[in-house]
């Protein structure tokens, strides 16, 4: 799996990833009345999805075998993931923020897949997301990442507080057994827009990005509504 847009590489499987040209990426706008309903709370509950629009509650990780039902997740800096079975057979996706990273997720996700089936029958996508270049947070944090996992510091923070999200997820998805993971997709806070069609400078709409930029203006209009889907779906 890989682009940000859809992809056929598993027969019968479309995903993508959005971005300010299309928040929902527009291989798959056709299914979006398919979605769960459901609210991210930087946690680590995993659903079974079973029908279009089911209420999940409170949730940051779907899982399905149905096909027609699209599974998405919003994010405007954390890490978008998502997962395919080789077969096409089954999905699905995570919002995976640090404290998803730090509290498990991806573990959650590879619990769940585990309960039937063996991970190494899967491949991972890791999305657009805050990356190591721009990512930078108090020491404690990075502390507390060094010290609960067990990957190099210098790979979870390659330079002094930044930490590199994108890297710890594909240590975690390549030590669960995952039979590929891509990291796809750039900076979500630096990235330059690619689209000309967009009088806009960035290609991602960014949380961090936009709260520097009301403490330097608080007249700048936030990014509620504007966050990008990632999603994936298995084509009736």
């Amino acid at each position: 799996m890989s682009g940000d847009g859809g992809s056929r590489t598993i027969p019968g499987v479309t995903h993508g990833f959005g971005s300010k040209s299309a928040q929902l990426p527009i291989p798959l706008q056709p299914y979006c009345s398919t979605r769960p309903a459901t609210k991210q709370v930087h946690g680590t509950r995993i659903v079974d999805v079973h029908h279009p629009l089911q209420a999940c509650g409170e949730a940051d990780g779907f899982f399905t075998r149905e096909p027609g039902i699209l599974l998405s997740v919003l994010t405007a800096d954390c890490l978008p993931v998502i997962f395919c079975r080789k077969d096409g057979q089954a999905i699905a996706v995570v919002h995976a923020g640090w404290r998803g990273l730090l509290e498990g997720i991806l573990e959650q996700m590879a619990q769940r897949i585990s309960l039937e089936d063996s991970t190494s029958n899967w491949v991972a996508a890791i999305g657009p997301a805050a990356g190591v270049c721009c990512y930078e947070v108090n020491e404690d944090l990075i502390n507390n990442f060094q010290q609960l996992l067990p990957f190099p510091a210098t790979m979870i923070s390659p330079s002094y507080r930044h930490l590199d999200l994108a890297a710890i997820a594909e240590a975690k998805l390549t030590a669960l057994g995952f039979a590929a993971v891509d990291r796809v997709g750039s900076c979500t806070i630096c990235t330059p827009n690619d689209d000309p069609a967009l009088a806009r400078r960035f290609k991602y709409t960014s949380y961090r990005r936009n709260s520097h930029r009301r403490e330097q203006d608080p007249t700048h209009p936030g990014i509620k509504g504007r966050n990008q889907y990632s999603g994936i779906i298995i084509n009736q």
